[in-house]
């Protein structure tokens, strides 16, 4: 006899123990990559496009985005920078050696989730799911709270799928490969990649919006984290054990 579809109440396995270590990983890593890269951005907080910025020999190029005015001149606060105090060799320090640690996992993860399937299960979208009437129903529910229950709360929903991708195939990979091209040391050795993402310059400002649109993935996961319920999440998370949500009674 099949064995029965899980259903609402049920306590079931639902991450593996490499997602939820590299999970973990990822939090410590990017919280620290964060905080020191703001002590990094603190040093000179403008961005600009194309190769030399405001070291452009007789024509500085323009600032896109000049923070230099606000606080009086360190726009990120010590309580959120690391180091706590001012040093652009202590925060240079934090940051490369947690990049290793961000690379190394995020390569193991895909390494991983290819051969296990995980990525093509789990993550790539359906052809069916990008339909725009789909998308539309899901962020409407999202939009009123009514998250899947029962057996369906155990597969990711199209929203998911597209910013848990986002992460995996932009994010992360483009943190990594602008980190790559603003590195003195590479570029000798890699000089297409700085051409390819259009100068030094350019490949800062694309690390500072990766930057922060890693920072508001975060926010929206966490938010919709306390929303489902941080406890049953969090333990998902923990040990791999979830409850799934009970089904709504439908109306009469």
């Amino acid at each position: 006899m099949e064995d029965e579809l899980p259903k609402g109440g049920d306590l079931v396995r639902r991450h593996h123990l490499f997602t939820r270590a590299w999970h973990w990983v990822n939090v410590v890593t990017v919280t620290v990559m964060l905080m020191s890269g703001l002590m990094i951005f603190n040093a000179h907080p403008r961005l600009y496009w194309g190769h030399y910025g405001a070291n452009a020999a007789g024509h500085p190029d323009p600032a896109w985005l000049d923070l230099s005015h606000v606080n009086g001149g360190v726009p990120f606060p010590p309580a959120i920078t690391i180091p706590s105090h001012y040093s652009l060799a202590d925060a240079r320090l934090w940051h490369f050696a947690f990049a290793w640690v961000l690379g190394v996992a995020l390569l193991l993860y895909l390494i991983w989730g290819l051969v296990r399937g995980h990525l093509r299960r789990d993550l790539a979208p359906r052809l069916a799911e990008l339909a725009p009437s789909h998308v539309w129903h899901d962020i409407k529910d999202h939009a009123r709270l009514r998250f899947p229950t029962g057996a369906a709360a155990l597969r990711y929903n199209i929203l998911q799928k597209l910013a848990y991708g986002s992460v995996l195939v932009v994010l992360l990979p483009g943190i990594i490969l602008t980190g790559l091209a603003m590195s003195p040391g590479l570029n000798a050795a890699l000089p297409w990649l700085v051409e390819l993402l259009g100068g030094r310059q350019s490949a800062r400002s694309i690390h500072f919006l990766c930057a922060a649109g890693l920072v508001a993935f975060f926010l929206v996961h966490i938010a919709m984290v306390v929303l489902a319920g941080p406890i049953n999440e969090v333990r998902s998370m923990l040990t791999g054990m979830y409850r799934l949500p009970k089904e709504r009674e439908e109306q009469p």
